[in-house]
C-alpha cells in the first residue's frame, strides 16, 4: 500500500522528478581518491573531460510524468536514449556543483542549470539532489527535481539587459544627468505646510535661512560622464566634494523658484541657471528637474538634466550688443541714442547735457590713407569716450564720423567738465600716435526748462558745425588770427 502510494506521489508529482543511480560515480570517486585526488573542484574544471565521464556514469531508473512533458519524451527509454541532447553545453560546467557536493558526503544539493528539450528548446533548470535514505554509501538511490525556471530566468535576464541600458543611456548621454535623494526637502517643505502656513514665497523671504537648509540637504547619488566634463571634473569623488564650487553666487534664486514649483506640486520643471566649472568658469545652464515614477511620495530619486547652453547665451548676448553697439568703436549705436533720447524724454529728470562731436579730417584720412586708416581713427576715438563716458551716461556712434554723449541729470558745469576730460585724454592718445593725431569738434548744451530732447541736441549740434567751420577755416587761412576751435590735436 505504501510503495503503491509512494509511487503515485511519484508520478503524480507537478514537478519533474528523476531517480537516478550514481553508485558507477561513486566508484569513480574513490578511485580518484586512492589516486590522490583531493580538491575534486579543481581536479574537475582543470579537465572537462572527466566531467563528461562521472555524467556518462550516471544512470536514469526512472522519470515521472511532469519529466517526460518538460523534456518532450515519449517514455523513460525516449529520454535516455537522447540523454546526450538534454545534458549538453554549459551544463557539464555547473554539473561541477552537484559532482563537488556528493563528493563532500552531502546528502542534499541544490544547483541551477541548463537543459534542452529534445526538441531543442533551452531551458533554465533549479535543480535539487537528495540521497535516499540508505543509499549514503553507495550512492545507488538520488531523486532530483527539475524545476523549470525559465520565465523567471528571462524575466531576470530582461531586468539586467534593461537595467545595462538604462545603465547606457545614463552613463553615455551627451546631457548632464545627476540622480539625487529631495527625500529631506520634502520633509522640510510638509513640516511647513504642517505649521498652517499658506504663502510660501512669503515664508522663504522671511526665512531665507531654509533656503539654505534646503540646499544643505540635497543629497547627489549619482552623475554621469558628461557631468564631470561639463564641470571639468577628473572624477565623481572630486565633484562631489566640490559641490560648493559648482552651486555658487546666485544659485539660491533659482532654488528658491525650484521650491516654489514642489511647493505647488509641480514635479516636472525647468528653468535656466548659472553654475561654474571647477576651473572658475561659468556655465549657462538649462535645468530639468523631475521626479521618478514611484516616487512621487517620498522624492527619493529625483533625476536633473543639464543642458550647457552657454554657447547660446553668448551668442545671445553677442547679438544683443550687436543690436546696441557699433562694432568698430565699441560704442553704442544710433539705435541706443534714439532709444535713450526717447526715454530721457520720458523721464522727468532735467537737466540732461549733451556733448555733439565730429572728427574732423576722417574723409581726407578715407581718400589719401585708406579705409583702413580712416577705421583706426574711429577706434581711437571710441577708445577715448570709452574710456571716459560711464553709467549713467552713454556714449554712442551716431553716423559716420559723429558721436555724441548724453549726460542725464548733469548741468552746464558738468558737462564742461566732461568736454576737459575728452580733451585730455585725446592729448595722451595724441602722444601715442604722433603721426596721425586725432582732432574733433564738439558743442555742448544744457537742457532748459521745458526743452524736449530734440531741441537739446539741435542746439549742441549747431555748436559743434560752428566749431567745424572754425576749424576748417582756420586750416584754409593758417595766417590769420582766428578763434580756435575746441579740439585736441
Amino acid at each position: 500500500m505504501t510503495d503503491t502510494y509512494e509511487s503515485d506521489v511519484f508520478e503524480l508529482a507537478p514537478i519533474a522528478m528523476w531517480i537516478e543511480d550514481f553508485s558507477e560515480v561513486k566508484a569513480l570517486f574513490d578511485r580518484w581518491r586512492a589516486d590522490g585526488v583531493t580538491d575534486i573542484r579543481a581536479f574537475l574544471t582543470a579537465d572537462l573531460a572527466r566531467i563528461a565521464e562521472c555524467s556518462q556514469r550516471i544512470r536514469v531508473l526512472r522519470v515521472n510524468r511532469k519529466t517526460l512533458e518538460l523534456f518532450e519524451a515519449d517514455d523513460l527509454q525516449h529520454l535516455t536514449s537522447n540523454i546526450g541532447r538534454v545534458f549538453r553545453d554549459d551544463m557539464l560546467h555547473t554539473h561541477v556543483n552537484e559532482l563537488s557536493a556528493l563528493w563532500e558526503g552531502k546528502a542534499d544539493f541544490t544547483s541551477s542549470t541548463t537543459n534542452y528539450s529534445l526538441s531543442g528548446k533551452r531551458l533554465d533548470i533549479q535543480l535539487r539532489g537528495s540521497v535516499l535514505p540508505g543509499f549514503e554509501e553507495t550512492l545507488g538511490r538520488v531523486l532530483l527535481t527539475t524545476e523549470d525556471v525559465t520565465a523567471l530566468e528571462d524575466a531576470r535576464r530582461a531586468e539586467q539587459e534593461n537595467r545595462r541600458q538604462a545603465e547606457g543611456i545614463f552613463e553615455h548621454s551627451p546631457v548632464s544627468l545627476w540622480i539625487e535623494d529631495f527625500s529631506s526637502i520634502k520633509t522640510l517643505i510638509e513640516d511647513v505646510r504642517a505649521r498652517g502656513i499658506i504663502d510660501f514665497r512669503t515664508f522663504m523671504d522671511v526665512h531665507p535661512e531654509f533656503v539654505i537648509q534646503c540646499m544643505s540637504e540635497i543629497r547627489v547619488i549619482d552623475v554621469n560622464q558628461a557631468t564631470l566634463e561639463l564641470f571639468c571634473a577628473p572624477d565623481r569623488h572630486t565633484l562631489h566634494h566640490r559641490l560648493t564650487e559648482i552651486f555658487r553666487g546666485d544659485m539660491e534664486k533659482p532654488f528658491r523658484e525650484q521650491l516654489m514649483e514642489l511647493w505647488n506640486g509641480n514635479l516636472y520643471h525647468h528653468r535656466e541657471v548659472v553654475n561654474y566649472a571647477l576651473d572658475g568658469s561659468i556655465r549657462h545652464i538649462l535645468l530639468h528637474f523631475s521626479v521618478f515614477p514611484g516616487h512621487e511620495g517620498d522624492w527619493a530619486r529625483v533625476q536633473v538634466a543639464l543642458t550647457d547652453i552657454t554657447a547660446r547665451k553668448k551668442a545671445e548676448a553677442y547679438l544683443e550688443y550687436l543690436g546696441k553697439h557699433d562694432v568698430l568703436s565699441k560704442l553704442h549705436n544710433r539705435a541706443f541714442y534714439v532709444d535713450e533720447l526717447n526715454r530721457l524724454e520720458r523721464k522727468s529728470l532735467r537737466p540732461v547735457s549733451a556733448i555733439i562731436m565730429d572728427l574732423n579730417g576722417l574723409k581726407d584720412a578715407n581718400d589719401k590713407l585708406g579705409h583702413d586708416a580712416g577705421d583706426s581713427l574711429l577706434r581711437r576715438f571710441g577708445e577715448v569716450l570709452n574710456g571716459v563716458v560711464s553709467s549713467p551716461n552713454h556714449a554712442a556712434r551716431i553716423g559716420g564720423d559723429e558721436f555724441a554723449v548724453l549726460l542725464p541729470g548733469a548741468d552746464r558745469q558738468a558737462a564742461n567738465a566732461m568736454v576737459e576730460t575728452i580733451q585730455e585724454l585725446l592729448k595722451i592718445n595724441n602722444q601715442f600716435y604722433s603721426s596721425a593725431p586725432l582732432s574733433v569738434s564738439l558743442g555742448v548744451a544744457t537742457s532748459e526748462a521745458g526743452e524736449g530732447m530734440e531741441s537739446l541736441v539741435k542746439r549742441a549740434d549747431v555748436a559743434m558745425y560752428e566749431q567745424k567751420k572754425a576749424y576748417y577755416a582756420a586750416l584754409a587761412n593758417p595766417d590769420k588770427t582766428r578763434r580756435k576751435p575746441t579740439s585736441a590735436a
